[in-house]
């Protein structure tokens, strides 16, 4: 049996608004609380549809988490521009998406929160410190060194709000963190 185009449509715009629900409920109420029937009502649909398309809340969250950080493509810049070129890239996307920021709050209270941020972290970050470090076996601790920067400031700055985070200014931020994330990247090994 093929499915008709139309029902394709009406399926992809379900799905899209359960995933749009879905992340908007992760990221106000957290994991734990987050309830399928509160989802599909978001969604305006009814809750047996979510478990049509997702199985269960673990399957919907794994769908709702994918997370692309879009990191650009760093290898042909001049190495000493990729810290300050990678802070501004991560602060305009945590500017610019919500996921980003209900994500960490999930990854920091949540087993599959916190797995699904070890997942970006290794297939997205991962890769591409080993692209542009001295020594690519050394790509994990340094990926690591990063994030610590990176989700740091975006915990301080998004999720708790600290003022003195929040009052910075974008340009202070990166003055700020890119010589270490540029340590971190690229200096030999201490």
């Amino acid at each position: 049996m093929t499915t008709k185009p139309a029902e394709s449509r009406r399926s992809d715009a379900t799905k899209a608004a359960i995933l749009d629900a879905a992340r908007e409920r992760f990221a106000t109420d957290g994991y734990e609380r987050a309830t399928i029937r509160a989802i599909a009502r978001d969604a305006n649909i009814d809750p047996s549809m979510v478990m049509r398309y997702y199985g269960n809340k673990e399957g919907l969250f794994a769908a709702a988490s994918r997370i692309d950080v879009r990191i650009p493509e760093l290898g042909a810049m001049p190495s000493k521009h990729i810290g300050a070129a990678l802070v501004a890239h991560f602060l305009d996307r945590w500017e610019g998406d919500d996921v980003l920021t209900g994500m960490l709050r999930v990854g920091a209270t949540n087993d599959a929160g916190a797995e699904r941020m070890r997942t970006v972290f290794a297939e997205q970050l991962g890769a591409m410190t080993a692209g542009v470090c001295p020594d690519p076996a050394e790509a994990p601790r340094r990926a690591a060194l990063v994030a610590s920067q990176i989700l740091g400031m975006a915990l301080a700055r998004y999720v708790l709000r600290f003022p003195p985070a929040v009052s910075m200014s974008r340009e202070e931020v990166i003055a700020w963190l890119a010589p270490t994330v540029q340590r971190y990247l690229t200096a030999e090994q201490p």
